[in-house]
């Protein structure tokens, strides 16, 4: 099984392990990609007009300063890296043996900066949205066409012979679709209501298939078992090549 998730905007603040090593991350094939990423994040930031560049709140400037030296700072595992709604309802810290196990090798966050990430992963605390301009990066069309064709093989290969169950938000999903007969594993979990409501549900989802254990070989098997938990109704894919869509609600 492959659990998508997107990180979060809120972060962590610090991180006290060594600085990041781009080839012991997961998906070490991305080292180069990320290099590019972090070199142009850092040159931006040093500029005048990064605020507005990586379209932060005035608040955040500290945190837009602090990507001028992410090589340097320190580092902390992505599951306590990334915080906020999502991730307090995902709540890992409390998984105990083999859910903890499942959960380290079947989330996987989709990262501007990073491209794809799991649980374990040590990364710095940074600050970069999806939709920020950087100066220096290959991709005239911005991170989301930056990314799309490095994380197409790691990420199909992550998938394996599982299901994808897809919790991100609809600004990190064209990082990477499954396409061909992948698609036909794919799954977006639609939760109606506000942005809340919606990212403490996904959280919810990926905390229960990771205590249960999810065994479904395919997408109408995996929605049983979240309707175990939730109330849920699943629509096939629209057309060819699109996901199934299960809506959920607690």
């Amino acid at each position: 099984m492959l659990i998508l998730l997107p990180p979060s905007e809120g972060k962590a603040q610090r991180g006290r392990g060594r600085p990041v090593d781009l080839t012991r991350l997961s998906f070490p094939e991305l080292a180069d990609a990320r290099a590019h990423v972090l070199d142009a994040l850092a040159t931006t930031s040093a500029r005048p007009d990064a605020v507005a560049r990586l379209t932060a709140p005035a608040g955040a400037a500290h945190e837009v300063a602090r990507n001028v030296q992410i090589r340097e700072i320190g580092t902390l595992p992505a599951e306590r890296l990334y915080t906020g709604v999502l991730y307090d309802a995902l709540d890992l810290e409390s998984m105990e043996g083999a859910a903890r196990r499942r959960a380290r090798r079947w989330l996987v966050v989709t990262s501007a900066l990073f491209g794809a990430v799991r649980m374990a992963d040590p990364l710095p605390p940074y600050r970069l949205p999806i939709c920020a301009s950087l100066d220096g990066l290959r991709s005239p069309a911005g991170l989301e066409a930056y990314w799309r064709p490095h994380l197409a093989e790691p990420l199909a290969e992550a998938a394996g012979r599982g299901v994808i169950v897809d919790g991100r938000s609809s600004s990190y999903l064209p990082l990477w679709r499954p396409t061909a007969e992948l698609a036909d594993r794919w799954v977006q979990i639609r939760v109606p209501g506000a942005s809340h409501f919606a990212k403490h549900t996904r959280g919810l989802v990926a905390r229960h298939l990771c205590v249960a254990g999810s065994t479904g070989k395919d997408v109408p098997a995996v929605a049983d078992e979240i309707g175990a938990a939730f109330d849920v109704n699943l629509h096939e894919p629209a057309r060819p090549g699109k996901p199934w869509v299960l809506d959920v609600q607690p």
